[in-house]
């Protein structure tokens, strides 16, 4: 089928958010740090409820996480 079609911004607001590690994301939402790997990896597509969580722990939409489809950042799209 193909790479996944769920993307998210994840690593990029690890660093934005004082250089969050894998491990302390992955406790503040209950899941393992291998999961967080996966998911920056773009190997895995969270829950619904774990998406959420993610956005939560960064006080964000979940759409300013998580996207679907092909998503150019905003750098490379002039927005």
């Amino acid at each position: 089928m193909g790479k996944n079609l769920v993307g998210n911004h994840i690593r990029k607001l690890r660093f934005n958010h004082d250089e969050m590690t894998q491990q302390q994301l992955a406790d503040k939402v209950g899941v393992t740090r291998q999961t967080i790997v996966a998911l920056e990896k773009g190997n895995y597509s969270p829950s619904l409820e774990l998406a959420f969580r993610i956005a939560h722990a960064f006080s964000l939409h979940l759409e300013e996480v998580f996207f679907y489809g092909e998503h150019p950042s905003k750098e490379e799209d002039g927005g």
